[in-house]
């Protein structure tokens, strides 16, 4: 009997034959084209979990990459599905406003809307600045609207028309007003709630134009950072770039300090428990303390933080300076009417300065009153002389002027430093990025000790940083030991604490706390977006249900069909084995009864 003979890469035993005579033509064709395709699934799902375990974790890092690449390139304007938000920030110098775009919603209810500033033709920043700050209209409320004309045309011109009537605006007043009395601050918003909506088309209300607080400030300061950061998605486990995640499996948010002239800022997580103080202590934590929901909704508390955050007045770097000289000249008068010297009225026996170059001479003048001075450049002494300064009590959960700090676990936990730690450790030392404690008190150091010609030599020959003026090496030792001794000794950070990056960009660009506010003010929208989208997709749930998201048990389903159909051929085999063995009796029979007949003759 003629047999056709199939033969893969099988084991030895699943060798099979089918005869060539069937019954059942079209059975055999369908059984054939039914195992070819079962083999070409087969392939597919084995090229699926290769695609599955290795490309992801790389598309992942791929496509972070795209997403900071494309921060800096031009905003689409022609995309419908883009939205855009205002902020005004104005301040106490002058006024700003910056416009935000973002996509739809990605769908996850964990995840903050993906706000990025906007960016024209030329792939720069859409932000325009005024001067003076709006509390200039103190006396002349009337004409607020007037002032901030300027700012909300240049952003009309580059929102598209369509997009005004939904484009959200806050204006958010910050130093500068809350200086004035509050009948004169809310003079200034209600004109500013009347007339804006009168010319322009964004979506404006009472509500959206407000007097913030230093506390707000450092709180929307601090959102934004960890936003740029990433510190607020929610990534797999796998994720190799993912930073060191919290026991809630959050990710560990990062603590900010910002010194800029005239204040100082810290602003960090901290745990919700605060056992172990003392009832006047935890009152003040709650002072200090803002505790918020980032979630698109309430019921979400995986999105809720407590960030201790306080302002320093006066404890920003020129303003210290100022103080130290306060300090210094008092000091010294004092000391030359008790014992009769003349130290620093005149410019022959000048007041020694630790903390000015060796041989730079400068003038302190307060009212009447002249001291001269002349560099020594001692970086240790300038440092034990600004420590009265940072007024600290003698608790231990105390930091600058005496106010409560609540504790920092210096082992799990990281801080970016921004403007004066910055320019301090990379203007003039260049040392900037990661801080080492050691390392930046030797440079500093041996930056005091040298000589101001020395000093202005190298800086003619370009040997500082671009951003470095004469302004910079004049003060540059003393803002140095200023910062030391507020980092160590005010905030009680260790010497060698390994987790603090100074900064002035992140992944090249600044981060202002308007982005943090727009973030905030905007936490609410994804609800909307899913409860839109819900409605939509209703009637595709189960089919993304039970094949999308299920396409495990898809390909389960086929394996169970490809071994039923291996079964089946090995059955058959066994079928057509008992057959031949059957009809071999009954062949050998036949013969027999006709070998006999060979020979004889038919008679006629």
């Amino acid at each position: 009997m003629a047999r056709i003979s199939f033969s893969y890469l099988c084991p030895a035993s699943w060798y099979f034959t089918v005869p060539t005579v069937s019954p059942f033509p079209r059975q055999r064709v369908a059984f054939l084209g039914l195992f070819f395709i079962s083999c070409l699934l087969l392939l597919m799902l084995i090229m699926d979990f290769r695609r599955w375990g290795i490309s992801l974790p790389r598309d992942r890092q791929y496509e972070r990459y795209l997403a900071r690449v494309g921060d800096l390139e031009a905003t689409d304007t022609e995309d419908p599905n883009l939205n855009y938000g205002l902020v005004v920030d104005c301040g106490s110098s002058g006024s700003r406003i910056f416009v935000y775009f973002w996509p739809r919603h990605n769908g996850n209810p964990h995840d903050l809307l993906d706000i990025k500033q906007m960016r024209d033709r030329n792939s720069q920043p859409v932000v325009k600045k005024i001067k003076p700050g709006i509390s200039a209209m103190a006396d002349t409320p009337e004409h607020a609207s007037d002032y901030l004309r300027p700012l909300l045309s240049f952003a009309a011109a580059h929102v598209p028309v369509k997009k005004h009537k939904e484009t959200p605006l806050y204006i958010l007043c910050t130093a500068g007003m809350r200086l004035l009395p509050e009948r004169k601050q809310l003079a200034i918003l209600a004109d500013l709630v009347k007339d804006l909506p009168l010319e322009f088309d964004f979506l404006f209300s009472q509500s959206q134009a407000e007097v913030i607080s230093g506390k707000q400030e450092g709180v929307y300061a601090w959102i934004g950072i960890n936003f740029v950061l990433g510190r607020f998605d929610h990534e797999d486990e796998s994720d190799a770039e993912a930073p060191q995640e919290l026991a809630t499996g959050r990710k560990r948010t990062v603590g900010i300090l910002d010194m800029g002239g005239a204040s100082l800022q810290i602003a960090y997580e901290v745990p919700t428990s605060t056992s172990g103080l003392s009832p006047k202590q935890e009152e003040a934590a709650k002072i200090l303390l803002a505790e918020f929901n980032l979630g698109c909704d309430v019921q979400h508390t995986e999105h809720v933080y407590r960030v201790y955050v306080t302002t320093f007045l006066g404890f920003g770097g020129n303003f210290a300076r100022q103080r130290y000289e306060d300090l210094v000249l008092n000091e010294t008068l004092n000391k030359n009417r008790l014992l009769g010297q003349k130290t620093g009225l005149s410019p022959e026996n000048p007041f020694l300065d630790p903390c000015l170059p060796v041989g730079l001479t400068d003038v302190v003048e307060r009212n009447s009153q002249v001291l001269h001075v002349r560099g020594k450049g001692d970086w240790t002494t300038c440092g034990a002389m600004v420590s009265p300064l940072l007024a600290r009590s003698n608790t231990s959960q105390a930091s600058l002027n005496g106010i409560y700090q609540s504790p920092i676990d210096f082992n799990n936990s990281e801080f970016y430093g921004f403007s004066e730690f910055f320019y301090c450790t990379e203007d003039v030392l260049r040392i900037g990025g990661r801080y080492h404690g050691p390392t930046f008190a030797k440079a500093a150091q041996d930056y005091c000790g040298m000589a101001w010609s020395v000093l202005t030599q190298r800086f003619k020959n370009g040997l500082f940083s671009s951003h470095a003026d004469e302004h910079r090496l004049k003060y540059q030792c003393f803002k140095s030991a200023w910062m030391y001794q507020v980092l160590h000794e005010g905030f009680h950070f260790p010497y060698n604490y390994p987790n603090l990056r100074t900064a002035q960009l992140v992944y090249d660009r600044e981060v202002q706390w308007t982005l943090g506010a727009i973030l905030y003010k905007t936490r609410f929208l994804p609800l909307r977006d899913l409860r839109q989208e819900g409605v939509r997709q209703v009637h595709s749930s189960w089919f993304r249900l039970s094949f999308v998201y299920n396409h495990y048990l898809f390909f389960a389903c086929i394996l169970v069909v490809l071994l039923a159909i291996i079964l089946y051929l090995l059955r058959l085999r066994r079928i057509h084995h008992r057959q031949a063995r059957a009809s071999a009796p009954l062949d050998m029979l036949w013969i027999e009864e006709v070998v006999p007949m060979i020979g004889v003759q038919v008679e006629p």
